[in-house]
């Protein structure tokens, strides 16, 4: 899971400080990896009727593909595509900003459901089965905003991205940040950015598998709210 070596587009001393913290957690990263494949393997069985049933509603309620692709970095800066059940109209990012905004109009009134139960990022088990992410680990990218990182921020490429994090719990509502300008790419990346890469490298330093569990366990607690 860790790059033996650091690939050149990370290596620079901020970034080999926390390689060399991480190198000393293998066990820890492989238990990671080790729970990321079970776990996700055994959710998709579990709710694949809920993915038949949601994929259908999304089908009826308007033109286009069931789920959203979009490219995203993750682990050295490699590239994937995310999966996400679709909640915008397609061709969505051809008529806004990346970051959705307030009453955002390009989203559909099924995506609205699905944002407000927080069900529209399940697809990403998927991602997780083939090593693209974890269940734990900064949130991916679009490699738009990756170019913004500074080089301290790029040691967040380390690890596989995440599909929750500290990060995630703290900015939960990230939304009334993005709310304070017109500008929502360059207040996303001036503002809320930082704030959100504070958290995710002190995920880093402090990494442990049963570190993990428990992101999990409060991400869970916060949904169930």
């Amino acid at each position: 899971m860790l790059p033996k070596q650091l690939p050149p587009a990370l290596d620079n001393p901020a970034v080999r400080r926390y390689w060399q913290l991480l190198r000393h957690k293998r066990v820890g990263l492989f238990c990671k990896r080790g729970f990321d494949i079970i776990l996700s393997a055994a959710m998709l069985l579990l709710l694949s009727p809920v993915f038949l049933a949601l994929a259908l509603w999304i089908k009826l309620d308007s033109p286009g593909p069931v789920f959203f692709r979009q490219q995203r970095v993750t682990t050295g800066g490699r590239i994937f595509r995310i999966f996400k059940f679709r909640t915008m109209v397609q061709g969505a990012e051809k008529l806004g900003s990346l970051i959705t905004e307030p009453g955002d109009m390009r989203i559909t009134r099924v995506g609205k459901r699905l944002r407000d139960l927080r069900i529209d990022e399940i697809p990403q088990l998927l991602n997780v089965l083939l090593g693209d992410m974890s269940f734990v680990g900064t949130r991916p990218e679009v490699p738009r905003y990756v170019e913004a990182y500074t080089d301290e921020m790029r040691a967040t490429l380390l690890l596989p991205a995440g599909i929750t994090s500290n990060a995630s719990i703290k900015f939960k509502d990230e939304q009334q940040m993005l709310d304070s300008g017109s500008d929502t790419d360059d207040i996303y990346i001036h503002q809320v950015l930082p704030a959100k890469m504070v958290y995710n490298l002190q995920y880093l330093e402090n990494f442990s598998f049963w570190g993990d569990i428990a992101i999990m366990l409060r991400t869970a607690v916060g949904i169930f709210r």
